[in-house]
């Protein structure tokens, strides 16, 4: 069945129907891994985006229950230049194409993605939409130019839980799977759930937290009659800057309870401590995005996934930058000079390089230590 990609500035690319039939709009972005799809479709922090990728053939190795970071897809669309109909891998249950039909994912295969991520390199990163409805190109492109664009929304509030809940899964291990973790937990941690990913989770379990995770509006003052070691910020989708609940909250928190934020958490305790975050020309998403360490003087191999960063100028003197990327300079972690807490924007969890960046979550856990003490 035939399906067209249209972007707002008129550039349009027409190709095959993919997963489910129907009509999207979101921003189209574009991820450099060669896999992780899974962990891709069902990255909160995807929610109102259109992702290409850029590897050109995806879904060799079908898809499984185990490896999928929320309970269902979260982004607009996904586009590809050839999805593989017959996976091969001991882990695959079902192939790429019946699971976005069975999770109602439209999207769109057999175009140029090469010649659409030049082009969003260009133009920037912009509003599209996918449609095996409405194969008309022009008419597609004017629904993408009256769309509203992902600046100033908050997307926070559609994926975020409803009720609090406390997970207990530790890391994965080959032929177990996600076990309990049957290591002691000393450390109560209250994670906010702005989009959160599951393997976040884990490896703050198997680090040694005793996780609770709230809903993106709770009120500082109820984190704290919890009486956590540790509040946790989580990934999640758009931008930060209407979130003005959550920053409130952080700052709130800010001295009085060790804090560790990731992506859209570290964008949020920066607000928090008077600075400022701008658009990206087209993001960063990705699993080899180099980043220096100042304090380790190392560089790490990241996953990433923001189209947002921290403008550094506009953080003050109480404020360190610890990380910054190596290909573009912008602004990879922080600290605070007083108080314990500190982010990064890259994703330690997602297995870049593939265990450059664990010693981050065993920081947050010594930070608590020493707090605690």
């Amino acid at each position: 069945m035939k399906a067209v990609l249209a972007l707002a500035d008129g550039r349009y690319f027409i190709g095959r129907a993919l997963g489910s039939v129907g009509e999207v709009t979101g921003e189209v972005v574009f991820n450099t891994s060669m896999t992780g799809y899974q962990e891709i479709l069902t990255d909160p922090s995807y929610h109102g985006e259109i992702v290409t990728m850029t590897y050109p053939q995806i879904g060799n190795c079908g898809v499984n229950a185990d490896d999928v970071e929320s309970h269902r897809p979260f982004l607009s669309g996904f586009v590809v230049k050839e999805s593989c109909p017959f996976p091969s891998n001991f882990r695959s249950e079902m192939s790429l194409d019946v699971y976005l039909k069975e999770n109602n994912v439209v999207s769109i295969e057999g175009i140029d993605t090469r010649a659409l991520v030049r082009h969003i390199r260009t133009a920037g990163a912009q509003t599209g939409i996918i449609s095996s409805i409405d194969t008309d190109p022009q008419s597609l492109i004017k629904k993408a130019s009256q769309a509203p664009s992902i600046v100033g929304r908050d997307l926070v509030k559609e994926v975020t839980c409803s009720v609090p809940y406390q997970p207990t899964e530790g890391v994965w291990k080959l032929g177990q799977g996600y076990a309990v973790n049957p290591n002691r937990k000393p450390f109560k941690v209250i994670a906010y759930d702005f989009g959160i990913k599951r393997n976040i989770l884990r490896h703050l379990t198997s680090a040694g937290c005793d996780l609770t995770v709230v809903p993106a509006e709770t009120a500082a003052d109820q984190v704290l009659s919890m009486k956590p070691d540790g509040v946790f910020l989580s990934n999640g989708p758009g931008d930060p800057e209407p979130l003005f609940y959550a920053q409130e909250n952080i700052r709130q928190l800010l001295g009085k309870v060790p804090v560790f934020g990731i992506c859209l958490g570290h964008q949020l305790l920066s607000i928090a401590l008077g600075g400022k975050t701008y658009k990206l020309k087209f993001g960063h998403r990705g699993g080899n995005q180099p980043v220096l360490d100042y304090q380790r003087q190392r560089v790490e191999i990241t996953s990433q996934n923001h189209g947002f960063a921290v403008d550094e100028q506009s953080l003050g003197d109480a404020v360190e930058v610890t990380h910054m990327n190596l290909n573009d300079k912008t602004v990879e972690g922080i600290k605070h000079r007083s108080f314990p807490a500190f982010s990064v924007q890259y994703h330690p969890e997602a297995s870049p390089g593939p265990h450059d960046a664990q010693y981050l979550f065993e920081r947050f856990v010594e930070m608590m230590k020493k707090h605690k003490n």
